[in-house]
């Protein structure tokens, strides 16, 4: 293995070691494992036709040369994106930093201590800005948010609005033009009656469960909506507002005027614009909703010894539990950004805060002033950082653009001819001067220069915040570079990462995110483009995107790719409202059923019931398999109004199923269409294809099988492939790509979270066809080695039919229970101990470790996870003969905090190093864990969910 590629860097055993592996799963050959694993009838008949694969360096030369390509020009469109200062410690420690952009969603509290505070400050920015009582910890974007409040009104309409099915929901025609089309994407297959118009004039009648407006509105203007709000309130209708949070330092906070759900973008604290994402999206409701409320919520609790500790609140894996059930299908949050945005807070305080927005604010009124000096006219005469400005008779909009883009400006351009102005924290006074020059040359006139900044203001003493915020002590202590570093390492030391170890999880694909790859991130050239500039400006990125189309188009089989979804549940939603759009254009309207084995991702049937379907559910044979007799007596039994089936693949037990064509054949015989979920793509890249098997759409995980990172629990992206009749009907954009006739926007950005695309663009670039198929080989190599050293002592659920797993594996542990007492749970815990973060906890089958080690896991790392998994092994051994306590052991009281462990009272029947050093290469590297097992039900208990003191929960 030539070390100058990058194959080597990223594929961790090494060719030296592949026959000892080899042996221990008793095979000769890695060919031959691969043919023991993957059925002949689905292999492609060719190598995938992408070109060699780049040395890491000429990789970087090469996207530097596509990074110039685009153009950096300063951006006054504003429309929910705006250029930011992101603070370099912030910047250099947080987004470059491999501990916080390789942790995996903190579902094991115990290990995530450190994220689970950072998101935790984020709740409370949220709440404090917005006035509000709860808050969760992100979401998608400002107009995937939109779309949750409008369902979450929807699904807490009172019981008398349900029986009178009172189905209407009315948005203010100042929405983002994107959240409008997004909220309309999502209306229509609930049943969701929505209406848009002037907010001002409607008058909110029993017919109507929500309304919603924007705040400031698309034109910039403040608008009171306390009248409004409370005519709604009279009418049992809530309201929801979209709020621009930086404004909220000056302006009065929805909360205040008591409404009901605000929510947004939190990409202006210190977020890059990135051409459209990712940026975290905010969302905070009234305590009397939040059981209603969306996504993932971080709460206080106490551990086993009462000491503080915070965790995953209520319903945060709701749509895995409630499955069809459940009111949203959002799983992957914004957590790394959202960490960013909390950090920018606490960075800046409420006087930095208030002194941006107040700076902000002052530049939009000085330029106001100074272009009406001009001969034109300011429309909205109250604003926060939009001004609207209509052009003097002999003024064409066309030479304002020509002027704005010789000096390398972009402002907005409403349709009736208006130039929108948004400024934000970057602008200083060449700026001004600059945007001045435009409107005058523009208008004939000599142009003036400005000497100073402004400071001052025209916010309406009714629209000005009157109340305290961010006054908690979290947001006074770190305005300092010095203070605030050590405090980011604080929270970092308390994280286990890919940077500690292997994270094991199964259908989560924890790879290496390789640096080559990550860098361009921070680059300007493509963190700096907003995602409504002309084409032209952003050629590198466009250049960039068609080829990871092409590429991801011959991986996966099919005809194209649209790169808007911005999450993998987003994708999953895209691919099925594409169907639907599909079999509507055929004249089939009442195709609306989703066939879903039961062991289908919870988002499956969560995102399926989003899209208007109706799910039947299909059984599993003893082995794990689709019940293939049970799947084709539900497809004949719907044939009139079967729309798909919904497969993993390789399944979500781990498991190539050889029935998978005979399984697409019959769905495609009785008029469905088969939709893959690509959560496992990598067991199958450079061998099989979604395709290749026969189904016609498929989302792909960029955060699993192509290497982005997953942040904490995000960004995820989930691109769908469709093949080539679904072509037409792939997503479109109301602002700038509106090329398409397919179906309204799914996300609020044209190409989703475009500033991540260079990592999996890289990634391939790097691999390419060789390696690409390596990586496939090698993550199916990792797996099986590891099922052939713990089948004996564990035992796998389910195999294939020569023995073998795909990329990940079941370790069966239900029988310890009813030996000893100990759960899976408790194996989880104890793993901490080890230093190690816990496989999938019982997914998909209640009671078992789902376990995938990925091709970037090294025979030594390999060997020492096995090596922990046998020791505990033998721990359970212990405590079923009898030779340890039942309930006093070191799986019982698992994990063992540094606290506990170098106390001066230790009241357990074992030792302090059986605790802490259970095997002897664990003191090379120990990762002490802050917390013992937190305590769950005390939590949701007594739900905090933001920085309040101490003693108020405990």
């Amino acid at each position: 293995m030539a070390t100058d590629k990058f194959v080597s860097r990223h594929i961790g055993p090494r060719d030296y070691e592949i026959d000892t592996m080899l042996n221990r799963i008793g095979v000769s050959s890695v060919e031959e494992l691969i043919d023991q694993t993957i059925p002949a009838s689905i292999r492609l008949e060719k190598p995938l036709n992408i070109t060699k694969g780049l040395t890491e360096r000429q990789y970087f030369r090469k996207i530097h040369d596509i990074a110039q390509l685009n153009k950096v020009y300063n951006t006054y469109i504003g429309m929910g994106y705006y250029d930011v200062i992101t603070p370099a410690v912030i910047l250099r420690n947080v987004l470059e930093n491999p501990v916080w952009y390789t942790s995996y969603t903190p579902y094991q509290a115990e290990i995530s201590q450190g994220r689970l505070e950072a998101l935790l400050n984020f709740q409370t920015v949220v709440t404090e800005m917005t006035g509000m009582e709860i808050a969760n910890a992100s979401l998608l974007d400002e107009a995937t948010a939109a779309a949750e409040a409008m369902i979450m009104l929807f699904n807490a309409r009172s019981r008398k609005q349900v029986k009178a099915e009172v189905n209407t929901f009315f948005a203010d025609e100042k929405m983002w033009p994107q959240t409008k089309e997004v909220l309309i994407t999502r209306a229509k297959p609930l049943g969701i009656e929505l209406q848009f118009g002037n907010v001002h004039d409607f008058e909110c009648n029993d017919e109507v469960f929500g309304i919603m407006m924007q705040y400031p509105d698309s034109n910039g203007s403040v608008e009171d909506y306390k009248e409004i709000t409370e005519k709604a309130h009279s009418k049992d209708c809530k309201v929801a507002v979209a709020a621009d949070l930086l404004s909220l330092a000056l302006l009065t906070p929805p909360g205040e005027w008591r409404a009901d759900v605000v929510f947004g973008t939190t990409q202006r604290f210190g977020i890059p614009m990135g051409y459209g994402g990712p940026h975290a999206a905010f969302f905070a409701t009234k305590e009397e909703l939040k059981r209603q409320l969306p996504g993932r919520i971080i709460g206080v609790t106490k551990d086993a010894n009462g000491r503080r500790a915070l965790r995953m609140a209520l319903q945060t894996r709701e749509q895995h539990i409630k499955r069809e059930r459940a009111t949203s299908n959002i799983c992957t949050a914004q957590a790394l950004l959202a960490t960013m945005a909390g950090f920018y807070a606490v960075y800046h305080g409420k006087e930095g805060i208030t002194r941006i927005a107040e700076r902000v604010h002052s530049i939009a009124y000085q330029i106001a002033q100074e272009v009406e000096k001009l001969g034109y006219k300011q429309v909205n005469n109250d604003f926060f950082d939009t001004i609207r400005i209509e052009l003097p008779e002999g003024v064409k909009v066309e030479y304002v653009e020509r002027y704005s883009l010789k000096l390398e400006m972009n402002f907005r351009y409403f349709d009736n001819g208006d130039v929108g102005i948004s400024i934000d924290e970057t602008t200083n006074l060449d700026d001004i001067n600059w945007i001045v020059e435009v409107f005058a040359k523009a208008a004939g006139r000599d142009v003036p220069r400005i000497e100073a900044i402004g400071s001052d203001s025209n916010v309406k003493e009714e629209h000005k915040r009157t109340s305290d915020f961010l006054a908690q002590d979290i947001f006074k202590k770190y305005h300092s570079e010095a203070e605030m570093v050590r405090y980011i390492k604080k929270l970092e030391r308390k994280d286990i990462s890919l940077t500690h170890s292997m994270i094991s999880l199964g259908s989560c694909t924890m790879k290496l995110n390789a640096a080559t790859e990550m860098l361009p991130l921070s680059w300007i050239e493509f963190n700096g483009l907003h995602p409504f500039i002309p084409k032209d400006q952003a050629a590198g990125y466009h250049l960039m995107m068609d080829e990871l189309r092409q590429d991801l188009s011959e991986i996966t089989g099919f005809a194209d790719v649209s790169l808007q979804p911005n999450s993998g549940a987003a994708g999953e939603y895209a691919g099925l409202m594409v169907i639907q759009e599909y079999h509507k254009s055929r004249g089939d309207e009442q195709r609306n059923v989703a066939i879903i084995p039961s062991s289908a991702h919870g988002t499956n049937p969560a995102s399926a019931v989003m899209a208007g379907m109706k799910v039947v559910v299909v059984k599993c044979d003893e082995k794990g398999n689709i019940d293939v007799a049970d799947l084709r007596e539900k497809a004949e039994a719907n044939k009139d109004t079967l729309s798909c089936l919904m497969v993993t693949y390789p399944s979500t037990h781990g498991v190539f199923e050889e029935s998978i064509i005979e399984v697409c054949q019959i769905i495609h015989d009785n008029g469905g269409q088969v939709y893959m979920d690509g959560a496992n793509m990598n067991a199958q890249v450079g061998f099989t294809s979604p395709g290749r098997i026969g189904a016609d759409v498929c989302h792909l995980n960029l955060h699993k099988t192509f290497a982005i990172p997953h942040g904490g629990g995000g960004p995820g992206v989930g691109p769908i492939g469709v093949a080539s009749h679904l072509v037409d009907f792939l997503p479109q954009h109301p602002v700038i790509d509106n090329e398409r006739k397919g179906i309204t926007a799914v996300a609020a950005a044209p190409w989703g979270s475009a500033s991540v695309l260079p990592i999996t663009y890289g990634y391939i670039k790097m691999l390419g066809a060789e390696g690409l198929k390596k990586s496939t080989e090698m993550a199916i190599l990792n797996a099986n080695y590891m099922a052939s050293s713990l089948m004996d002592d564990y035992g796998i659920l389910y195999t294939g039919s020569n023995g073998r797993v795909a990329h990940e594996m079941i370790l069966e542990c239900r029988h310890f229970k009813a030996s000893s007492g100990i759960t899976e749970t408790d194996i989880a815990k104890r793993l901490m101990d080890y230093g190690f973060h816990a496989p999938t906890l019982s997914f998909p089958v209640h009671g078992t470790l789902m376990v995938e080690p990925t091709e970037s896991e090294s025979l030594q790392e390999l060997d020492r996870f096995i090596s922990a998994m046998k020791s505990i092994y033998a721990e359970i051994k212990e405590v079923e003969n009898g030779t340890v306590d039942k309930d006093d052991n070191v799986l019982k009281n698992a994990p063992h905090p540094a606290y506990k462990v170098v106390s001066d009272e230790w009241n357990h029947s074992y030792g302090r190093e059986k605790a802490a050093y259970p095997l002897d290469w664990i003191r090379e590297n120990k990762f002490w864990i802050d917390v013992a097992r937190v305590d769950d039900a005390y939590g949701d208990r007594n739900l905090v969910c933001s920085c309040a003191p101490i003693e108020s929960y405990l």
